[in-house]
Formats: structure tokens, C-alpha cells, sequence
């Protein structure tokens, strides 16, 4: 019998012409690969073909579901889009909370895998009827979320569709998938769905998900939920992840144009403290989530915004930019056009500098001018003037622009740098350069060490690097169960106290110790990929900006991260990970892989 949450099939549909196949999920590859991003990882390295073009026909792009998901416990209504990057090359995933989760896994799938081309802008529907490609003609240049509102006027309420935007039509290498105003942001995922010309795809299903112990699994919701509303979370709840803002300012490590600083003098204006006090606002939560963290503004002129850390740090103090309407303005404008608010704000605060270095002749494109980096958007998402260059992304463009532009591109392996300065936070810079994602914090979440009090974030040590580690395991079972990284604090005992969650739901004896051995699994597994489309040793770095440049912190100080000592933690991090000095698998780490 499939162990309960399961349903031990993957569904492949040709969008070329409709056809299907059923990829049969063995146990042995859920209980070691979990679901989520686990599982998509093992599907890709399956189903990728060694050179297949990101956004060609060959390339597979999978929605993962997880044994959580249609169960009572909290923030377990999300799903993973996995694919390999069109703006990196290697392998990405990015989550999302919504009902969408529901009704895809609903259908009597752990996944559902996109390949082929349509000849046409199509939309895929997936129910218990089979599926049908329908023509979305008219469709084309919405919003995801008019597309979604669409379609499911034309076949129904009950249809829940994950869409993308103009972006994504016009391939923007970091377009995004939406649904219910949530986002599959990072890594041009929308612009593969795109690529498959593909504006939605909706699911509909009737089944159910089977639990080994349902009494167990409502006992230990029923303490989940509770625990949910503890401190732990009450920083999400109350103010949103733009709490950060003015702490991050504080300690030196808020982004401000394009990295060349570290604090913003405009912060207050955009911080979660004055736009609460100041503005209409909307508190609302994701699908089957008792935490409530999404939090809505209105601009002057009555736009609403979705509100969080790193789109304000992205659009606001990295481009220089300080006016709240401009900023929440733009947060609006990359929703509705389908845009990673972090790749887009990072490479339009590199263009800006390189306006202001006189390596583009765009003089409109300035830092601080709200209007600017509005008009910059419309560009990117319809790939006119600048845009066609800038939805590129900041590696690409600066291949292009060259005069040493490329030393203060703000990526790691094509990826554009989140919201916190790696000079003063050392941990974090270590995890921003080994992520198989690229420059990214929820999948290494090193920030956490960084912030904890017990490290000297300016120092980068040994014992960073095993904070950054454990982070990193912490983060593969979070994202493959999938459970939402603001539930990461109630966990006295994470591994244990996770495999006490799956374990009524499965009908296996998971202990705190397999799912260890599995989070590293899954971040090898990760890396192999990586290493099949392309990675090389070079890429585990950081932007020469980072490493040649100092910061200024307080009472005058300042903060360096040398070449010299990133690559010492590279270098313990590859030991740890029972890598080679290369960073490739060790023959004792490839027996890892495999659950004993």
C-alpha cells in the first residue's frame, strides 16, 4: 500500500499536443526525497536531458506537492516549482502558499510535470476528467491574477490556476508563476512556463489523501496551531517581514545602492512602524496558515501593495529609492507584471550604477528616482528600450555592457543577492555563495547564525560554516515536507519534532536522525544536478564588490570580507559536506545518498 499523503505517481503532460504519462513514485524514492523540493530534484535529475535548453522543449518544469499537503496541519498548503533557470543555468525551485496546493494534489498526483512546446499561448487543465489544452488567446498580456479570475469564470469556481504575467510571455529570465497573489519568485520559473507557451495551468480534482493515523495527525495539528500563535511568530503576525527593515538598518546590513552601502538614511520612511501607522492595511494569510504574516498597504492614489522585507529592501533602499508610494507602487507594478521583485530591483540598482559611472547612456535611469525604477518595470516586462537588456538579468547585462561592470553585479551564479550584506553577516555570505540556487536566503538560511547573538558576524569562522550547514539541512526538510520557514522557531528539536509530524501521516517510523541523513540527501542531490548542467567550482563565490571593497558600520567602524577568508569557509564547507576541494561528491558522500 502507498504510504499515507501519498498518491506514488507523478503525472507528465507533452503540452505540445496533450498526451500524458504516469511516472510511478517508488517509496523508497518519497521516503528519501520527502516531496516538495526534494522530490523535484529527484524528478529533474530524472527527466532533464544533458544539454536541454531552460526554455526549450526538452526542459521539464515540475509542480510538487508534499505528504503534508491536504492535511490539517498549518502552513502545509504550499507547492514547489522546479525547473532548471533560465537566468542561472543550474537548478531552481521557489514555493508557494495557496489553494492551488490543494486542488493540484487533489487531482491524485505528487506532482505534475510540464514538458513540450504549445504551438500556441495555451492553457493546460488538469481534473478527474483527464486532461485538455485550451486555447488562451485572449489571455495574453494579463496579469496572473486577471488570468486566474478568468479562467475560473469560463470553467468554474472550483478551478484553481497557477498563471504568469506579461513577463513571463516575454520570457523575462526572472518572471514569475503566481496564484492567489502568491508567488513562485526566484529564478525565471514564469519564463519557462512562458517558454512552453503556457499561460496557466488549472487543476481541479475530487481526491482525498489517505493518513495512516488521523487521530494523531488532528492531535498534533491541533499543537502545531497552538504553538503557531506563540512569540515565535508574533513578529510575522503583527508587523510582516518588514520589521526588518529598521533592524537591518541598525546593524549594517540593509542593501543600499547596489551594495555600495550597508545603512539607508531614508529607512524610517519605509519601515513596517510608519506605513502601519500611516496607511490602510490589510492583514490576510495563505491557505490552511494560522499565522496571518501577509500584510497589504494602499498607496496615496489607492494602489495596494503585498508588503514584504525584500521586495521594499529590493525596490526601495538598494535602488535608493525612499518615497513609500514609489516603492509599494513598484512592488504592485512587478505583481501584476510578474516579476522577482529581488532580481529586478538588483539589476536595475546595477544599471543605475552603471548610469552613473557613464557605462550606459539611459539618463533617465538614476538612483533614488521613483519614477525611474517604475518606468524601468514597464520596460523589463514588456522587453522595450533598456527593459530588453535588464530582463536579462545583472550577470548577462553586464556581459554585455562589459568596462568592468560586472565586479559590482550583484549575483551569485546569475542569481541577484537578497536583502543583507554578506561583509556583515559572514555566515550568510558563505551561504549566499555555495546555495545551489545561487544568491539566496530561504534555501540556506545562514542569516539565522548570523542574527542568533553567538557568532561575531563580522568574523567568518568554522563555526560558521557548521551554523550555515545545519541551516541548510534545516531548510531542504522544511521545503520538502513543505512547511513554512516562519514555523521554524517553535521547534525545540526540529529533525525529531518534524518526523513526529510525518510519521502518523505516513505510517513510517521516521526518526529525527533519517530525516538529518535525508536533508543532506536532498542538498546533494541538488549539487549532482548542478553539476550535470554546467556548474563549475568558480561559481561557489561572491561578487568582487564583496571582497574588495569594505563597508562602513557603526561608530565609524568598518567591515571587509576578504577573498582570502571566504575561501577558507568554502574550502571547511566542502570537508563537511564530504565533498572533493572541487566541491564534487566524495565516493563516501555518494554512499550517503542512500538511506540505509
Amino acid at each position: 500500500m502507498t504510504p499515507g499523503g501519498y498518491f506514488g505517481r507523478a503525472l507528465v503532460v507533452d503540452v505540445t499536443d496533450g498526451s500524458t504519462s504516469v511516472l510511478p513514485l517508488p517509496d523508497d524514492v518519497l521516503r528519501d526525497y520527502l516531496g516538495g523540493v526534494g522530490l523535484g530534484t529527484w524528478l529533474l535529475n530524472r527527466l532533464t536531458h544533458d544539454g536541454a535548453d531552460p526554455l526549450g522543449t526538452d526542459a521539464p518544469l515540475a509542480f510538487v506537492f508534499s505528504p503534508l499537503v491536504g492535511t490539517p496541519l498549518t502552513t502545509s498548503a504550499k507547492f514547489a516549482v522546479v525547473a532548471t533557470s533560465p537566468l542561472t543555468g543550474l537548478l531552481t525551485d521557489a514555493l508557494a502558499s495557496s489553494h492551488f496546493a490543494l486542488a493540484g494534489k487533489f487531482t491524485g498526483h505528487d506532482a505534475i510535470v510540464l514538458t513540450g512546446k504549445a504551438d500556441t499561448l495555451t492553457s493546460v487543465l488538469i481534473s478527474d476528467d483527464g486532461v485538455r489544452l485550451e486555447d488562451a488567446a485572449d489571455l495574453r498580456g494579463l496579469p496572473a491574477a486577471d488570468a486566474e479570475e478568468a479562467v475560473r469564470e469560463r470553467y468554474g469556481r472550483r478551478w484553481r490556476a497557477a498563471a504568469i504575467g506579461p513577463a513571463g510571455e516575454n520570457l523575462v529570465r526572472y518572471a514569475t508563476i503566481s496564484h492567489d497573489g502568491r508567488h513562485a519568485g526566484r529564478g525565471g520559473l514564469g519564463a519557462v512556463l512562458g517558454g512552453k507557451n503556457v499561460k496557466c495551468l488549472a487543476v481541479k480534482g475530487g481526491a482525498r489523501v489517505r493518513l495512516a493515523d488521523r487521530d494523531a495527525v488532528l492531535a498534533a495539528a491541533k499543537d502545531l496551531r497552538q504553538r503557531s500563535f506563540g512569540p515565535a511568530t508574533a513578529k510575522y503576525r503583527e508587523l510582516g517581514t518588514l520589521a526588518n527593515l529598521l533592524a537591518f538598518n541598525a546593524i549594517s546590513t540593509l542593501p543600499t545602492r547596489n551594495f555600495q552601502a550597508a545603512t539607508f538614511a531614508e529607512a524610517p520612511a519605509l519601515s513596517a512602524e510608519d506605513l502601519a501607522g500611516s496607511r490602510s492595511t490589510v492583514k490576510t494569510g495563505c491557505a490552511s496558515c494560522s499565522i496571518g504574516c501577509e500584510h497589504i498597504y494602499a498607496t496615496t492614489k489607492g494602489t495596494k501593495a503585498r508588503v514584504e522585507y525584500e521586495n521594499v529592501f529590493a525596490l526601495g533602499p538598494l535602488c535608493g529609492v525612499s518615497d513609500p508610494d514609489d516603492v509599494l507602487e513598484a512592488s504592485a507594478r512587478c505583481d501584476a507584471l510578474g516579476l522577482d521583485t529581488i532580481s529586478a530591483g538588483g539589476t536595475i540598482a546595477w544599471a543605475m550604477e552603471c548610469v552613473a559611472n557613464g557605462l550606459l547612456d539611459v539618463p533617465w535611469l538614476r538612483f533614488g528616482d521613483g519614477a525611474a525604477l517604475l518606468r524601468a518595470l514597464d520596460e523589463i516586462g514588456s522587453r522595450s528600450g533598456i527593459g530588453d537588456l535588464l530582463a536579462e538579468g545583472s550577470r548577462r547585462a553586464a556581459d554585455v555592457v562589459g568596462q568592468g561592470s560586472a565586479s559590482f553585479a550583484p549575483h551569485v551564479k546569475g542569481m541577484e543577492m537578497p536583502g543583507y550584506d554578506p561583509r556583515t553577516m559572514q555566515a550568510m555570505a558563505l551561504g549566499l555563495a555555495v546555495n545551489a540556487r545561487g544568491a539566496d536566503h530561504n534555501r540556506s538560511g545562514a542569516y539565522e547564525a548570523d542574527l542568533s547573538g553567538r557568532l561575531d558576524r563580522l568574523n567568518g569562522s568554522r563555526d560558521h560554516v557548521l551554523a550555515a550547514i545545519e541551516t541548510e539541512d534545516r531548510a531542504a526538510v522544511m521545503d520538502s515536507l513543505i512547511l513554512c520557514k516562519f514555523l521554524r522557531g517553535v521547534f525545540d528539536d526540529p529533525f525529531t519534532e518534524w518526523a513526529a509530524l510525518l510519521s502518523p501521516v505516513t505510517g513510517w517510523s521516521v526518526t529525527g536522525t533519517e530525516l538529518h541523513a535525508t536533508a543532506k540527501r536532498i542538498v546533494l542531490a541538488k549539487r549532482a544536478f548542478n553539476r550535470r548542467v554546467g556548474w563549475t567550482p568558480g561559481d561557489d563565490w561572491l561578487p568582487a564588490r564583496f571582497l574588495d571593497d569594505a563597508v562602513e558600520v557603526a561608530s565609524g567602524r568598518s567591515a571587509a570580507l576578504s577573498p582570502e577568508r571566504l575561501r577558507t569557509m568554502i574550502d571547511i564547507y566542502y570537508a563537511e559536506r564530504g565533498l572533493d576541494p572541487q566541491g564534487l561528491p566524495t565516493h563516501a558522500a555518494q554512499r550517503t545518498e542512500q538511506r540505509s
